[in-house]
């Protein structure tokens, strides 16, 4: 998102040039509050635990000119804990710059989403956004397939916006205070990776540029266009948190304790 002493001027020129009438048109899910979102509030009851650890690494404000820096706004610590829903309790993580989040859980594979992650869009059409991996190690990360609709003929501008209807399984989907939802089912039998006991998630800034120079790409071989440059210190995606919605049951994991340590006692029963 955009910085503070910007992030009004954007608003104001949103309102006045009429981008919030954006026509949605896409084959994917709408915003917040309309009819088949898939978005999650932060308050939503399904949440059992945020992230507790996140190591950012920043990309540069605007990288196609490199000496003007990296993006700055926020601390690795405005990612931990329950989402806030604001524009600015967040950390930038610039052009191609990235996130990753630990937590004192590990996250499960179960019916529907495992987890969501939330960015600080001001509408639910000015939206920056973000690739999303997971690992179960630590160091092997998988990315989730993400498509990106979004026409590509014309670059989205610093202060243009994006229909959500065509945005799948990209974070920074919906609005601020709500989370796009992952389901780890989605990448289960992948080689290296564990989707039942899920430790780290990623969060990776699209950059947003069409140029064949800086441009990233979805799972589909198309270039993801947001608005870019954001020559800011707050450039790029806006991470305000990762919850966590499906855990192994503490019985569970009790009941696993409990029968290891059986077997260790038998085991040591019979030498005796």
């Amino acid at each position: 998102m955009l910085n503070t002493n910007k992030k009004f001027s954007a608003i104001l020129a949103f309102v006045v040039l009429g981008f919030s009438s954006v026509v949605l048109a896409g084959p994917y899910a709408p915003a917040a509050g309309q009819t088949g979102s898939t978005a999650i509030h932060k308050d939503d009851a399904s949440f059992v635990a945020w992230a507790t650890g996140s190591t950012v690494v920043r990309g540069l404000m605007d990288i196609s000119n490199p000496s003007g820096g990296n993006a700055s706004y926020g601390t690795d610590a405005n990612a931990i804990g329950k989402a806030e829903g604001t524009s600015y309790d967040v950390v930038s993580l610039g052009d191609g710059g990235w996130a990753t989040l630990t937590f004192n859980v590990v996250i499960g594979n179960d019916a529907g989403y495992d987890f969501a992650v939330f960015e600080n869009g001001f509408s639910d059409t000015f939206l920056e956004l973000g690739f999303v991996e997971v690992s179960s190690n630590g160091t092997n990360f998988f990315r989730f397939d993400a498509v990106s609709l979004t026409p590509t003929a014309t670059q989205i501008g610093p202060w243009a916006t994006l229909d959500p209807t065509n945005i799948h399984n990209l974070a920074g989907k919906y609005r601020q205070g709500y989370g796009t939802g992952f389901d780890l089912d989605e990448l289960a039998g992948t080689a290296g990776l564990d989707v039942s006991r899920v430790t780290h998630v990623r969060v990776v800034d699209v950059v947003g540029s069409i140029d064949a120079a800086y441009a990233t790409y979805d799972s589909a071989g198309n270039e993801v266009n947001d608005p870019w440059a954001t020559p800011f210190s707050s450039s790029g995606f806006d991470l305000d948190a990762v919850g966590v919605i499906n855990t192994p049951e503490p019985a569970t994991l009790g009941l696993c304790l409990v029968g290891g340590f059986s077997l260790i006692m038998r085991r040591r029963g019979r030498r005796g």
